[in-house]
């Protein structure tokens, strides 16, 4: 290559380092009202698409160093002594007037700038300063709010610049063990957004196959369309080569880099930082070494290399004046891209936030207009109560929310309710599964499978074991009291089962009612999400609620209160009904005629037998008596009566056969005939046989006496529906399947198996599924509008307000719309900015 070629191609390689892109009074117009906007959204927290440089690589790669010769003067310490833990985002400003460099810090939460920092050299300890007591303020080890740095130089260029924390393999002593992990995920974040530049700098001495950090930046920007890769340090690698084919093959970057990479390749005055020679360096001096570092490499590739380097192709990437030169070109093209869009972006976001004015200075306004309140709260109430009504009844969910978001199955409804601390179903072992209880139901129809999984829960109960103690007490009190052994054995059964039932059925119905409740109560939150969409979809309305959390919070509490006080009467009326059907008393339950309906042994006679030598309930007896299998035709109809055709004997009844003396036997006396039988509210004998609700009253007598089970069903009977079928199936095979021991203590402990049996039968399908219903339904329809507004409204004005205005809230809503409004005043002159900027180009 002869002279005349090299000259060209050094004037070239140098002639760009003259060119100042920002030369032309737009790009300069342009820059500073990029400038103003990026220092604007940071201090406010606006996400705007603004083109920016975000610099990347290891601790020890060259950030700093970059960032200084592209400032032009010295200011930071090492990074590893610095140990920055937050990214600063250093606006330069090329100021032909400022011979000294002016800088700056922004203020945390303000788009102000605090005092010059003078000396330049102080602003490493103002940002580490900044640094510990934002991340003491939030502890953390590192943050990624910005620290925004201002500088004006003569000797500068127009950009803007984030330099990241580098990467690090471990924490430094006193850090937390994450801080690697936590550094590479806030600069995957600053560095994956598509509006900005990727600088990713790395020590040419490390092999691109094996850099660590390389991976780091294709994760973020797969391609490396908009990352530009810098290798630093390059006048340590540049040692190793001697031939022209090295340090082509090498600047070229094929192979790993791929087709589309063009790296710089960059190496800037060393120095042991700290020095005294170093603290007495001018910025010129500074400026100086930089220019000689760049024509000292550039030396040695073309005399120092035997044949040079191909200038003409990489010329262009070598030297830290021209890795300035293309960032500058670079952003002012991305400014001049974005400007429309970034336009228009303003524009829309000034219309937000002049709306969010509006609605702050309104809600100010609303906080002393009592009247305009009470009438919004009073709406807000009433249609919540009136959502939760239709959710129950089944009208609002053909249009209503999804069930596959609110809906909850059965095993998610128990898991809700035992973080709430009701307990599972008291006393049942065996796995209770209600029909659909793999559906997410919500409202009513959740109400009703909570209802089915208590009977199935009920009828999987029967009567425990007693002891013989136990019976041998019952049946020597009862001795005495009742005409002979089997009716003391049927009332001391009787007895059993109805301490039996009030032990076990009396937690079970305070489980349903909080299930029950619990299931009412998860439909408050979605009927005020039904009530917000409706308000949306209607429009603006004059007062909005939403902002009010304080007013939300005491309609839940008023919601919870009236939930909890129809719990509350819903468990009472259960628990009284279950006392009826236990007592002895109870019409349902109890044998026809009571227990003088028995006729057996004396008193006196039983007593002694219980007493002798030979007792009944001992372990000897000598068994079950002999019970005749014959019918029995006590109560039964006259033959062509045409009713249904005789059940089999209840065990009651076999005992008080088995059990009767030979005088009252079926030859003492002609059994009573069904017409002859009556209990109270029982048809006479005269009314007729076909009258349906003569054959009711039958029905109802021949249950409660035993000769007629519930189970049995029948046409109108309560064992039609298909639950009650399974569950009494169930039931009966389980009781069919007990074997009872021989003897009286066996008598005792199946008549009280049988006499739990009718009890659990009469309250689990007849009487509470009525009361639980009538219970919550009833008064959610009818009272809970009314009872919410008398909980929130009945109050004076002054109380009122406490739900809305807090002490100090006015000043903070005052505070608010005062920040919304300055926010809104500075992007409207940026969008003016930005707007008479477009017309000028």
């Amino acid at each position: 290559m002869d002279r005349t070629d090299t000259g060209k191609q050094r004037r070239r390689t140098m002639g760009t380092l003259n060119m100042d892109p920002f030369a032309n009074e737009d790009s300069k117009a342009r820059y500073e009202a990029y400038s103003k906007l990026q220092a604007s959204a940071v201090a406010f927290g606006e996400e705007l698409p603004i083109p920016e440089i975000v610099a990347i690589g290891g601790q020890s790669d060259g950030k700093s160093s970059l960032l200084e010769a592209l400032l032009g003067f010295r200011f930071n310490v090492r990074e590893v002594e610095m140990g920055t833990r937050r990214p600063l985002m250093v606006q330069m400003t090329h100021d032909p007037t400022a011979l000294e460099p002016r800088c700056a810090l922004q203020d945390e939460d303000s788009d102000e700038y605090g005092p010059e920092i003078s000396p330049a050299s102080a602003v490493a300890e103002a940002i580490r300063a900044r640094t510990e007591e934002h991340l003491k303020k939030v502890k953390c080890a590192v943050s990624a709010k910005p620290i925004v740095l201002k500088a004006q130089y003569a000797y500068c260029p127009n950009l803007t610049i984030i330099d990241t924390p580098g990467f690090v393999l471990q924490a430094k002593k006193g850090e937390p063990e994450n801080t690697p992990e936590a550094i590479q995920a806030m600069v995957k974040e600053l560095a994956g957004k598509p509006n900005r530049l990727i600088l990713f700098l790395q020590q040419s001495s490390v092999e691109w196959c094996s850099s660590l950090w390389l991976k780091v930046a294709q994760e973020v920007d797969p391609g490396l369309k908009r990352t530009v890769i810098v290798a630093s340090k390059f006048d340590n690698r540049l040692k190793e080569f001697a031939e022209r084919w090295e340090v082509d093959r090498y600047l070229s970057a094929s192979g790993f880099l791929g087709e589309t990479a063009r790296p710089f390749f960059v190496a800037l005055p060393k120095g042991e930082r700290g020095t005294h020679a170093l603290a007495t360096e001018t910025a010129e001096d500074f400026r100086h070494k930089i220019a000689a570092t760049d024509k000292q490499i550039l030396k040695q590739l073309r005399e120092g290399i035997a044949g040079g380097f191909d200038e003409d192709k990489y010329g262009a990437r070598v030297g830290f004046c021209n890795l300035r030169h293309f960032l500058e070109l670079e952003l002012q093209k991305r400014y001049r891209d974005a400007a429309p869009a970034t336009l228009a972006l303003l524009e829309r976001r000034c219309s937000q936030l002049s709306t969010e004015v509006s609605r702050a200075s309104a809600r100010l306004a609303s906080a002393a207009d009592v009247a305009a309140l009470r009438r919004a709260a009073m709406i807000h109430a009433a249609e919540v109560a009136r959502h939760v009504t239709s959710l129950l009844d089944g009208s609002g969910v053909a249009c209503g929310p999804d069930p596959g978001e609110w809906g909850r199955t059965t095993d998610e409804e128990r898991r809700a309710t035992a973080s709430a601390g009701v307990p599972a179903w008291p006393g049942v072992t065996a796995e209770v599964k209600p029909g659909n209880s793999s559906l997410r139901l919500y409202g009513g129809a959740a109400f009703e499978r909570v209802l089915d999984e208590f009977r199935a829960a009920a009828c999987s109960l029967d009567c425990p074991a007693v002891s013989r103690e136990k019976v041998a007490n019952l049946l020597l009190c009862k001795a005495g009291g009742f005409g002979g052994s089997g009716a003391a054995i049927a009332a001391a059964g009787a007895e059993l089962g109805r301490s039996a039932a009030r032990t076990f059925l009396a937690p079970l119905l305070e489980t349903a009612c909080d299930r029950l409740a619990h299931v009412i109560r998860a439909l408050f939150d979605l009927a005020a999400d039904m009530v917000k969409h409706s308000a949306e979809e209607a429009g603006a309305c004059p007062v909005s609620l939403a902002p009010y959390s304080a007013f939300h919070a005491a309609l839940k509490a008023a919601f919870d209160g009236f939930l909890d006080a129809i719990r509350a009467e819903c468990a009472a009326m259960a628990c009284h009904h279950l006392e009826a059907a236990t007592s002895p008393f109870g019409v349902h339950v109890t044998a026809p005629g009571g227990a003088a309906a028995y006729s057996g042994e004396g008193g006196g006679a039983f007593r002694e037998k219980l007493l002798g030598g030979d007792s009944v309930l001992s372990d000897k007896s000598s068994g079950r008596r002999s019970v005749e299998e014959t019918s029995d035709d006590e109560n039964m109809p006259p033959p062509g009566a045409g009713v249904r055709s005789t059940p089999p004997l209840s065990h009651l009844t076999r005992l008080r056969t088995a059990h009767s003396p030979k005088g009252h036997s079926g030859s003492g006396r002609e059994p009573f005939r069904e017409s002859q039988v009556t209990v109270p509210e029982t048809p006479s004998p005269e009314q007729a046989a076909h009258d349906a609700a003569a054959l009711n009253k039958k029905r109802e007598y021949a249950i409660a006496s035993g000769r007629l089970s519930l189970a049995a069903g029948g046409p109108g009977g309560l064992s039609d529906s298909p639950a009650h079928k399974k569950h009494a199936n169930a039931g009966n095979a389980a009781r069919a399947a007990r074997k009872y021991p021989k003897g009286v203590y066996g008598d005792v402990w199946a008549a009280a198996s049988e006499h739990f049996g009718r009890i659990r039968e009469v309250v689990v399908h007849q009487m509470v599924p009525a009361t639980l219903n009538a219970g919550f339904l009833t008064p959610c329809r009818e009272r809970l509008g009314l009872s919410l507004a008398a909980e929130l409204f009945a109050c004076t004005d002054g109380v009122f307000m406490d739900m809305f205005v807090a002490p100090g809230a006015v000043e903070a809503m005052r505070a608010h719309r005062d920040a919304l409004q300055k926010k809104a005043a500075m992007l409207a002159q940026c969008k003016d900015d930005f707007r008479t900027l477009a017309r000028q180009l």
